[in-house]
């Protein structure tokens, strides 16, 4: 019998353990996150509850090993380790082989650190075990309920970014020596030596961001001349696409096989319908370990980007989050911002003209839902752009994000600091929003 659904359970990308967050998510049969139309069924049926029923009598299981238990009237509990079956998975995407290769050579290193997350098993038996590792490649690979705690060096906070980073697993961020890869380079970067990854032998069919991640994803698509597609923040919308011509959705083009992400640092392709970050991790090994046999040499993190910036241009981004607000006043500033929609455009703000001022809305092209009121946008004749997001997902009150893009093209300076490009845009979104007046925040509280 196949299932037809799962239930996860996560303190997501909050701090977790007793004294912080614990959340249920529920994915479908796909093995994708609920849509909206599931999630509002389920809140509908919600407000019918009359009864609960358990199951006292149902009797411990041993969790430690896989295991397959009988129950009265034919169900079924088994037991199963998601470890191997998530390496069965891999090894049909990557060249192992090339990848143990380039971890064996002695000019090459590497540290896998998943800050005492679900991902730290998962960890040791690919890396050490499977391709070769020297034992301790892997950092903080013991699960612990809190994250490590706020003693920990990323204070027990699974929020993806240079400031804090992500332990359960679905997430991921890619550096070099003293070079950090933003996740929106690295999607596009994946996308652009796609042809490297055997999973992709056959080319791309599709690809997708969501809308606030930056443009450098679409430069690569054009190229490629692939589809390419911007969502609401959100992984389900992504789900949508790769089942497109599947039995879910017959009739409707195929864009599998497919590449997706999102600038909070998650990436994945249709081999599941979730973000996958040791999947993430191993494409970028897998790319490394083709262009070190190609040049005879091992190619770095930093040369793969400066070549793909050189051939693409780069986009400045960065990310401003300005935690704990006070809900109230935030929603406020967002309804003054969308009362301007449309009205600003063809106006001049620090020498740049404006060509977009709305509020993002998307049109699923597989199902047909609308998801409205997804981000406000403010977008420049250059292509620069400003995104103002309301996230309620935080431990307390709401938080505000704010993404800043500034794109060079490949003949202009593509060594500059991201953060100090995008400081001039930074100074025009605050105009725009009058944050500090509606906020009181004089700064925000994480930039990544």
């Amino acid at each position: 019998m196949e299932p037809f659904g799962g239930f996860i359970c996560s303190a997501s990308h909050n701090p977790g353990g007793i004294n912080d967050d614990f959340g249920i998510k529920y994915n479908c049969e796909n093995g994708g996150p609920a849509p909206e139309k599931v999630t509002n069924k389920m809140l509908e049926w919600t407000a019918k509850i009359t009864e609960l029923k358990t199951c006292s009598k149902i009797p411990d299981f041993d969790l430690s090993k896989p295991e397959t238990y009988e129950l009265p009237e034919g169900k079924v509990v088994e037991v199963f380790d998601c470890v191997e079956d998530h390496l069965k998975v891999l090894k049909q995407c990557f060249d192992f082989e090339s990848i143990k290769k380039l971890i064996a050579m002695p000019e090459f290193s590497m540290t896998y650190d998943s800050m005492c997350g679900v991902q730290g098993p998962y960890a040791r038996k690919i890396f050490e075990g499977e391709l070769g590792a020297a034992a301790g490649t892997c950092k903080n690979a013991e699960p612990l309920p809190d994250f490590g705690g706020p003693s920990s060096a990323w204070h027990g906070h699974a929020d993806p970014n240079l400031t804090y980073a992500d332990g359960d697993a679905d997430r991921n961020m890619i550096c070099g020596t003293q070079f950090f890869v933003s996740p929106s380079d690295s999607l596009a970067m994946i996308v652009a030596n796609s042809n490297l990854i055997p999973q992709f032998k056959e080319g791309l069919k599709g690809c997708a961001r969501s809308m606030p991640t930056s443009a450098a994803l679409d430069l690569v698509a054009a190229k490629k001349g692939i589809p390419c597609f911007e969502v609401p923040t959100g992984w389900k919308f992504f789900g949508n696409l790769m089942d497109s011509g599947t039995s879910y959705f017959p009739g409707k083009p195929v864009y599998t096989p497919f590449i997706c992400g999102e600038e909070s640092f998650g990436t994945g392709a249709d081999h599941v319908r979730e973000k996958d970050g040791m999947w993430a991790v191993l494409a970028w090994l897998q790319i490394l370990a083709k262009k070190t046999e190609q040049a005879g040499k091992v190619v770095s993190v930093e040369e793969v980007a400066l070549e793909h910036w050189k051939e693409y241009g780069r986009n400045y981004y960065a990310r401003y989050d300005y935690e704990g607000v006070d809900k109230a006043k935030a929603e406020e500033m967002f309804a003054a911002m969308e009362a301007k929609a449309g009205s600003l455009v063809g106006q001049e703000f620090g020498g740049m003209k404006m060509k977009i001022n709305d509020m993002f809305e998307y049109t699923d092209p597989v199902d047909g839902s609308v998801s409205k009121k997804q981000g406000l946008r403010f977008i420049f004749e250059d292509n620069s752009r400003i995104i103002f997001r309301l996230s309620g997902t935080g431990v307390a009150g709401a938080t505000v994000r704010l993404y800043l893009e500034k794109y060079e093209p490949p003949s202009g300076n593509l060594t500059q600091h991201q953060f100090e490009v995008v400081k001039p845009l930074a100074a025009i979104a605050l105009e725009l929003s009058q944050l500090a007046t509606f906020t009181g925040r004089e700064g925000p509280t994480v930039i990544t």
